[in-house]
């Protein structure tokens, strides 16, 4: 298949504090199975000689391209300015990530900047480029960087096809540990659901701490403010972002998630509070692009039908660990 032509769209202006960043690992966005057991079994050197050898064969859209491809496309929102800037995270040295730089092209996705850091993780780097998302399918990187603080998921194998023709963006979130942070996770794993249900309901109006995803939220949510001016202007514009709050939170614990995103100044379109129903039944009808939950059970019945992250951050998470260890 020929390499798909560059846009002759005049570039737009770049400003990292004012548009959603996205960092992503090239394991995350291509199909490296092929490349990364050529690495296993011979080593870098010959890895590097492989991927030269592969340079004019693009690799294959990976679980995380369907959302990625359809995120940067928001940018059409806006002619002059970058609303959605995605950075190739690569533990690739400059010379093997020829072949990642070749396929974005291939596939016309509209990525121009990466880092290469031969061997290190690269994800020291994502407060200094301003993300509000790292995305990796390597889980010692996410594990890594969630520990220093920054908003890291792990994507997982997933089956899952979208429509090509469907332009929508469609974006899950979790509550507990991924919008908010742990604080209530941690009553529910030490005393039980009825005490949770009985702390929840006597702080109903008190907000939650943000958690690891919030500021993607709040990032997300400007761009969604773009569209509705959008659609003010243009009678015949319908606006594609499109958010979803799955929890397991039921009533009474529902209030405080609704009390939160209140405070915090952010908002969802959609609300599912499912009290222990399997998340899957509505992600299935839902069908995000891309879904956050902190905890893999939520994810594992899923993986057939939605492109699935995980982000390891929480006492649930610590409790998983304790228990493998």
């Amino acid at each position: 298949m020929a390499r798909t032509k560059k846009s002759a769209s005049k570039p737009r202006k770049l400003d990292l504090e004012s548009c959603l960043v996205v960092g992503i690992a090239s394991s995350a966005l291509f199909d490296l199975r092929e490349s990364g057991a050529y690495f296993d079994e011979h080593g870098e050197a010959a890895y590097r000689t492989f991927q030269d050898e592969h340079l004019e064969e693009p690799l294959e859209p990976g679980v995380a391209f369907p959302f990625v491809q359809r995120l940067l496309s928001l940018n059409d929102l806006d002619e002059d300015q970058s609303l959605v800037e995605v950075i190739v995270l690569s533990k690739n040295d400059p010379s093997t990530g020829l072949r990642v730089m070749r396929s974005l092209e291939h596939h016309g996705l509209p990525i121009t900047r990466a880092v290469f850091t031969q061997g290190q993780a690269p994800y020291e780097y994502i407060e200094a480029l301003g993300m509000s998302l790292f995305l990796s399918a390597e889980r010692s990187d996410v594990d890594a960087a969630i520990k220093l603080g920054f908003p890291a998921g792990h994507v997982l194998p997933s089956t899952a096809a979208y429509d090509d023709k469907d332009n929508s963006v469609r974006v899950a979130f979790d509550f507990d540990g991924v919008l908010a942070d742990d604080t209530s996770e941690r009553v529910y794993k030490a005393k039980g659901l009825q005490p949770y249900l009985k702390g929840e309901a006597g702080k109903r109006d008190q907000a939650l701490a943000p958690g690891p995803l919030q500021r993607l939220l709040a990032d997300l949510n400007v761009i969604q403010d773009r569209e509705e001016a959008r659609a003010d202007s243009d009678s015949s514009y319908r606006p594609r972002l499109r958010i979803a709050l799955v929890t397991a939170r039921n009533a009474p614990a529902h209030e405080r998630a609704i009390l939160s995103l209140r405070e915090w100044g952010v908002r969802v379109n959609d609300a599912f509070f499912m009290g222990g129903v399997e998340k899957a039944r509505v992600l299935g009808v839902l069908r995000p692009h891309i879904f956050f939950d902190d905890q893999t059970t939520h994810l594992d019945g899923a993986t057939d039908v939605v492109t699935g992250v995980h982000i390891p951050y929480g006492v649930a998470n610590e409790i998983q660990q304790k228990q493998v260890n």
